[in-house]
């Protein structure tokens, strides 16, 4: 039951800012409106916490119930080498998946051993806004905590990105390795920028967890996830897997294994406004390790020899 309760815990993650929106505007309608106001009062004092790269608590990252999630599938973190805390850097997470969960578990608690693989590296990844990053506003945002955190003296701060984002969502079926990644730049020139090395990650199994209904591009179910996309900011895979207690059909996410490829990093030096050539030789140089990556790795995960990564 405690893995369970773990993979609800996860999976409600996603409602939670817009139910604590429609709390806090219900709350002032009622006898305990004080506390939306003190709530309000605090917003306010708080406000550059979010892009200052927020409240990072050990003691909820360090939780019983993660261990209990990460037994769940089981998920698995590995480095294929070390990371100098001396520096910072961009750590880009492929594929997204549905719900991004081996870069919530990795990356977000302390359960698959992330500070001891890497010693003297913090990671810092916004689950909500892994989600909601690609509507303009939570870009910014996230573009605003990102450059806080690698404009850091002294290192030791390593940025995650889903890069896919909310539109690989929508092609996280079993069995697919699709990559949006051909025309993503804006990470690559946030690490010219801040003289930040760039690591590739992919993650094994994470398309694995979850089904979606068929949603190729031209029908009209992927029509209107696009144009919801376009205009909310966020997707919305029409995703199902397993019940509580039976094996047909729920939200619980299957128990397959999840492992995350911890790359080697790629040196990047201070480009403070790299040219577009520079930032595609360097873009096309992640792409390469991302895809060396994936092939070293992938007989060890049960992916066959004939398959390989199709970046989008």
């Amino acid at each position: 039951m405690s893995d369970i309760l773990s993979n609800f815990l996860h999976k409600f993650f996603l409602p939670l800012a817009p139910t604590c929106i429609f709390l806090f505007l219900y709350l002032l309608f009622t006898r305990f409106w004080l506390i939306s106001v003190l709530y309000a009062i605090w917003w306010f004092y708080d406000y550059d916490t979010p892009s200052q790269g927020g409240h990072k608590l050990p003691v909820l990252c360090a939780l019983k119930v993660w261990d209990y999630m990460r037994d769940y599938f089981p998920i698995k973190l590995m480095k294929t080498a070390d990371l100098d805390p001396r520096h910072n850097y961009v750590l880009g997470f492929h594929p997204h998946g549905v719900l991004v969960v081996g870069a919530f578990a990795n990356f977000c608690t302390n359960t698959t051993g992330f500070t001891q693989l890497f010693p003297g590296i913090t990671s810092y990844l916004d689950y909500i806004m892994c989600n909601l990053s690609f509507s303009y506003r939570w870009s910014k945002h996230v573009e605003f905590a990102a450059s806080y955190l690698l404009s850091r003296q002294g290192g030791g701060n390593a940025v995650v990105i889903a890069v896919g984002g909310a539109r690989e969502a929508l092609d996280a079926h079993p069995g697919t390795y699709n990559v949006i990644l051909a025309e993503k730049k804006g990470f690559i020139k946030l690490a010219m920028e801040h003289g930040a090395h760039l690591v590739p990650v992919f993650s094994f199994g994470e398309n694995e967890v979850y089904d979606q209904f068929e949603n190729p591009r031209g029908t009209w179910l992927r029509w209107i996830q696009d144009h919801l996309q376009s205009i909310m900011g966020i997707s919305l895979p029409l995703f199902h897997a397993r019940g509580v207690f039976q094996y047909s059909f729920g939200l619980m996410p299957y128990r397959k294994p999840i492992n995350t490829i911890v790359g080697r990093p790629i040196r990047v030096e201070k480009i403070e406004k790299p040219t577009a050539e520079e930032l595609d030789v360097l873009h096309q140089l992640y792409m390469d390790e991302l895809n060396n990556l994936f092939e070293e790795h992938k007989g060890n995960y049960g992916v066959d020899k004939d398959t390989h990564l199709n970046f989008v």
